[in-house]
């Protein structure tokens, strides 16, 4: 198996990315809205993929946060809030806040264990910091590490009640940086001491399935890497001094933050430390590069990823469309308690 996850051209399948996956066998695949247009169609794409490689818990995952971050987007499907309207909450009710989380990531997760994705790149666990670049801002569950702990605890359940495994992100921390990572590389400058505020709600989560690392260069730790790409921090701070030994997958190595051919990123980050490298665009020669430049899956990202599966369910086969509807109705009832609306 190659340890990526790979991303899709379009609503269907091309033949040579039916070939090329079949022989590739990758640990996985991301969605986005180019690959999203129907309920039926992205489910009969999921049920396709699920074919390829005879396995019905297969890593098959999507960014769907809610808010400006959400790849299956109204009419067809619900409309999700933001984690700054659960902050807002907790600070005038914190256990209604906290079921509120629970219950939207219930009903965000029916939709996705619906149309067959069985891993959500969510919660964020980015502490907000005031100054900031944007790219996080009212993505993020709050500036308090507790409080986002306990959000993104909620938030891992509810998932996990429809069947679908979470994605704690940006590790170890994207919330100080000046700079979109997508567009260039952050370098944050913080002290150990002030880092430890970061590291705070994944240190309270480390035993959460699938974490998804940052491309932040971060001064007190590996001056010269980002985190994706440094030994130090993938296995000093992440491993062990956060704890998590879980699956450990890279954000999007497109991302102008990293320097080089993409198969060559992919490389550097699983040599690094990653256990999976994430490649969205399915731009097929960066595919068959890494499949190629790529170690075959070591024995322990495959025991991580059998893990990382384990509480997912197989595809529902309708949908539970008044649970849905209960759910949010009931975040809905919360959410107006602090005067904010979903």
């Amino acid at each position: 198996m190659t340890p990526a996850i790979f991303g899709l051209s379009g609503v269907r399948l091309t033949a040579d990315e039916r070939a090329f996956f079949a022989d590739a066998d990758p640990a996985g695949y991301i969605l986005f809205g180019r690959n999203i247009e129907t309920r039926e169609q992205v489910r009969a794409l999921t049920d396709e993929l699920r074919a390829i490689h005879g396995r019905e818990r297969l890593f098959i995952c999507i960014d769907q946060e809610g808010g400006r971050v959400a790849r299956m987007r109204p009419p067809v499907w619900d409309g999700y809030p933001t984690g700054e309207l659960f902050d807002r909450l907790y600070t005038v009710a914190p256990a209604s806040a906290i079921e509120a989380a629970r219950c939207n990531a219930e009903a965000l997760g029916i939709d996705l264990a619906e149309a067959g994705i069985s891993v959500d790149c969510w919660p964020l666990l980015d502490v907000r910091q005031p100054g900031a670049h944007d790219v996080i801002g009212d993505r993020a569950l709050g500036a308090d590490p507790l409080r986002v702990a306990a959000l993104g605890r909620a938030i891992l359940g509810g998932l996990e009640r429809a069947g679908v495994a979470g994605v704690v992100k940006h590790m170890p921390g994207h919330g100080r940086a000046l700079a979109d990572s997508h567009k260039a590389l952050p370098t944050v400058t913080a002290s150990e001491a002030e880092l430890e505020l970061d590291i705070a709600p994944f240190r309270s989560l480390a035993g959460a399935p699938i974490a998804m690392t940052g491309h932040i260069r971060f001064t007190a730790w590996d001056a010269e890497n980002p985190a994706t790409q440094s030994p130090f921090v993938i296995e000093e701070i992440i491993r062990k001094r956060i704890g998590f030994a879980g699956l450990l997958l890279t954000d999007d190595l497109d991302m102008a933050a990293l320097i080089g051919p993409v198969p060559e990123r992919a490389a550097r980050s699983l040599a690094a430390g990653c256990d999976l490298a994430l490649n969205c665009w399915a731009k097929m020669a960066d595919m068959i590069g890494i499949a190629q430049l790529c170690p075959v899956m070591p024995e322990v990202t495959a025991i991580r990823l059998e893990r990382a599966l384990a509480a997912t369910r197989a595809p529902m086969p309708a949908a539970d469309t008044a649970r849905r509807v209960s759910l949010a109705s009931k975040r809905d009832a919360l959410l107006a308690l602090a005067g904010a609306a979903a």
